[in-house]
């Protein structure tokens, strides 16, 4: 046994027989008492956001309901639904939310009791603050002008000194998310402006980070996107009533039509007096832009259309790039599931290597599941993945993913295949090398635990495994999106904005 880099508590055993992540868990080092964790080797989204206003008066929770379910994929940890009748009493919100998938949190019972019109939804996965009920979104706050329900994508990077700004005026804070500063600021500032979104265009002059806004004030539905476009968010139209979402294809599941995508800087005001109005007063230029390319690489859905983009476009000609740069020799080009399978497609295509399924997938493992002992030779990569012997055995394979993180879940994908029977296992991966962490709502870790830190490709494939491994070329990043302005500060280390100097990721004290 020797200790596994990169980790304060794993071990690697050189006999190939096993390999576990070991966690301290709530004792001391004297109790030497472990718990075993699975190390999640995928990236997180921080959220999905979604939004609707019906002109015609209809309630709206079931629509929302179906848009988040569209949604679920960006988190799976908590998710709520706030709605409003715009004709009754200003102050006066419906909210339901809970821990859990959508279908897990919300019964027709609950839907029938949510009456409204207009309302926002949400669903969570977290990077900042933690993971609890209290933390879950919409967040709802009435104050004397009404009451507003935010629901909010992304990560701002100076939430410390604008908590402290709030609280030292008196500001008590219910949750630890950066989500609850914003509403704060813009309830704040709606006292000194004539209307709502202008309250929201000085709260955007103050808040820092990735940002994608679905704002429900009394008569209005806002939507708001951070100046570099760090997330996506469009709007949709079906009959007489509007939507916001963070993608498209949760337009396409409640029969809504796209209408256009909220611009980098933009905030667009829903109402029926005015339609759609907007203010770009706080829009950089276009080559200031810095869109999250991981949107298309992995956490959007392959059927969204994001910035005029296609999401499945993009992944295909990531694996034409890959065959281009990275040839090999081999029988079939297999994708890790789901999200490798667009790239390893556009690899087959280019290379002229068959395109073929090795994995079959377990559709049935909730968001989790029971931990295997100390002792047990399960684990969760086994659970979610089993590889279809017949299709590798004897064969030279190239695996295509989306990303390296930490590299566990890896190396037991490539050990599945060799055990399955392939004769060659080779690695090609549709991102750069993680390098360094991110800040803008993705949970890109610190530097040391990353892989690909110090490390080279050679490496890196030697511990995971592979016969040859090889990633995406950073140059290629804004080909696959068609000459969109991305950030690549996780590869590069150069960000759009200056990054915090200490990790403004972890919670806050209430």
């Amino acid at each position: 046994m020797r200790p596994l880099p990169g980790y304060e508590y794993g071990w690697y055993d050189e006999s190939g027989e096993d390999f576990r992540i070991w966690e301290r868990y709530g004792k001391s080092v004297t109790e030497n008492i472990y718990i075993q964790t699975e190390n999640n080797d995928k990236l997180k989204e921080e959220c999905g956001v979604f939004g609707v206003y019906d002109f015609d008066g209809k309630d709206v929770a079931s629509t929302i309901y179906y848009g988040l379910l569209a949604l679920q994929h960006r988190g799976q940890e908590s998710c709520g639904i706030a709605v409003s009748d715009t004709s009754g009493p200003k102050g006066k919100v419906l909210s339901s939310k809970d821990m859990g998938l959508v279908n897990e949190a919300f019964t027709p019972e609950h839907l029938e009791k949510l009456k409204g019109n207009i309302g926002v939804g949400h669903v969570r996965y977290s990077t900042a603050g933690g993971s609890t009920r209290e933390n879950a979104q919409p967040l709802v706050i009435n104050y004397v002008k009404g009451a507003l329900g935010l629901a909010h994508n992304g990560n701002l990077i100076n939430t410390p000194e604008l908590r402290q700004e709030l609280a030292y005026t008196g500001a008590i804070f219910q949750t630890t998310i950066d989500s609850e500063v914003i509403a704060y600021y813009i309830a704040r500032e709606r006292l000194n402006s004539k209307s709502v979104e202008e309250a929201v265009g000085r709260t955007m002059g103050k808040i820092k980070g990735a940002y994608s806004l679905v704002i429900m004030s009394p008569r209005k539905l806002i939507g708001a996107r951070d100046p570099y476009g760090f997330k996506p968010l469009c709007i949709g139209k079906r009959d007489n009533t509007y939507l916001l979402a963070s993608e498209s294809c949760a337009l396409d599941t409640v029969g809504a039509t796209f209408v256009r995508d909220v611009l980098p800087g933009e905030i667009v005001t829903i109402s029926p007096d005015k339609g759609i109005q907007s203010d770009m007063s706080h829009a950089l230029k276009p080559e200031q832009v810095a869109r999250c390319v991981f949107e298309y690489i992995y956490f959007a859905r392959p059927d969204s259309i994001i910035d005029g983009v296609s999401v499945y476009h993009s992944r295909i000609m990531a694996g034409k790039y890959l065959a281009m740069d990275s040839p090999v020799d081999a029988d079939l080009v297999v994708g890790v599931p789901e999200s490798g399978n667009c790239a390893a497609l556009g690899y087959s295509l280019q290379s002229g290597i068959p395109y073929g399924t090795a994995f079959v997938k377990n559709a049935y493992v909730g968001r989790t599941f029971i931990k295997p002992k100390q002792k047990a030779r399960e684990s969760s990569v086994q659970v979610k993945l089993n590889p279809i012997r017949e299709a590798v055995e004897g064969k030279r394979i190239i695996m295509i993913d989306d990303s390296i993180v930490r590299g566990t879940t890896s190396d037991r994908i490539v050990r599945m295949l060799r055990e399955a029977g392939a004769k060659e296992v080779h690695m090609r991966v549709s991102s750069p090398p993680f390098l360094w962490p991110c800040y803008f709502g993705t949970d890109v870790p610190a530097r040391e635990q990353l892989i690909a830190y110090n490390r080279t490709i050679q490496e890196i494939g030697d511990i995971i495994g592979t016969d040859s491994l090889d990633y995406l070329r950073v140059e290629r990043l804004e080909e696959i999106v068609n000459g969109l302005g991305i950030c690549k500060g996780c590869f590069t280390g150069k960000y759009p904005m200056e990054p915090p100097k200490e990790d403004i990721r972890g919670e806050f004290e209430k």
